[in-house]
């Protein structure tokens, strides 16, 4: 499994290039062993799941960014499946409302994150502020960011220091106990089409489809570049990508499962050790229940 994901981490930006990556690779896997091999891993990461409450140090966030129909959904709800929901909140960011768009733009995404000992989802992040933004710079008006008067003053500076913030705001988060799994699901342009038309042709489907996805995909060249320039000025050896191939929804959550349970495996969780006074607090409780 380690191969899966070395693969499929990267921890220097700088060296990333998209056409590195094959959106249909699967390793050696076979389908029809995907199953077994995906409520495998669940289990093992339930288990872990525990620890990560009982020890009390950390908390998991976890990042999915993808361009339409890319399986956003279906891997979150598969690979989370066997997770507490008690334990682990999912959140699906939409363009922001006016009392967001009054705020900094990581101050929602803030609002949201997990607290120690919890696992928080989030389906589209801050993310959103360098790539639909970088194809849209329109979008930034609504911020009403001081400088910014038209698309004009979005300069290279401008997305710069949006890059930095980012950053920034990830290394607070890690240096004070939140691991962060950050997944963009690499979707081929030709199975987002197979996708779109079975949307099209399912009735059980239509209520997935929307114009706006048509619309946003004779952009997909300048999110191609949107996402490649934001891992390379992102990823780092504490806080790195992981570029998982998308078009076999299938083997997605096989590699999804892998490095999760992967990350849980390296915090080294325990469950607390009691101190000797509360364990014989632990045996006068027994001996009244035993009367």
């Amino acid at each position: 499994m380690k191969d899966i994901i070395n693969k499929f981490k990267i921890t220097e930006g700088g060296k990333f290039s998209l056409k590195d990556f094959d959106p249909a690779y699967s390793a050696h896997f076979k389908k029809e062993d995907a199953e077994d091999i995906l409520e495998d891993m669940i289990k093992q990461t339930s288990a872990l799941q525990s620890k990560l409450y009982a020890d009390n140090r950390y908390a998991l966030l976890i990042l999915f960014q993808a361009m339409d129909a890319a399986g956003k959904d279906g891997a979150i709800a598969h690979t989370m499946s066997g997770l507490n929901p008690q334990g682990c909140e999912v959140y699906s960011f939409k363009q922001p409302n006016m009392e967001e768009l009054e705020h900094d733009f990581l101050w929602r995404h803030y609002k949201a994150l997990p607290e120690c000992g919890r696992i928080g989802v989030f389906n589209r992040s801050y993310y959103e502020n360098v790539l639909i933004t970088k194809v849209h710079p329109e979008l930034l008006l609504d911020e009403h960011l001081p400088g910014i008067e038209g698309i004009k003053d979005v300069d290279k500076t401008f997305w710069d220091n949006r890059y930095e913030s980012i950053r920034t705001f990830e290394k607070h988060l890690v240096r004070n106990g939140t691991v962060i799994i950050k997944f963009f699901l690499h979707l081929s342009k030709e199975e987002q089409k197979e996708r779109f038309l079975k949307r099209i042709d399912d009735p059980d489907k239509n209520w997935k489809f929307s114009a706006a996805d048509i619309y946003e995909r004779q952009y997909w060249d300048d999110y191609m570049k949107a996402y490649e320039k934001a891992i390379q000025e992102t990823a780092t050896k504490n806080n790195p990508w992981y570029v998982v191939p998308a078009d076999k929804k299938w083997f997605t959550r096989i590699a999804i499962s892998t490095i999760i349970l992967d990350t849980f495996r390296s915090l080294d969780l325990k469950y607390p050790v009691l101190a000797e006074q509360e364990k014989g607090k632990l045996e006068e409780a027994k001996k009244q229940l035993d009367h």
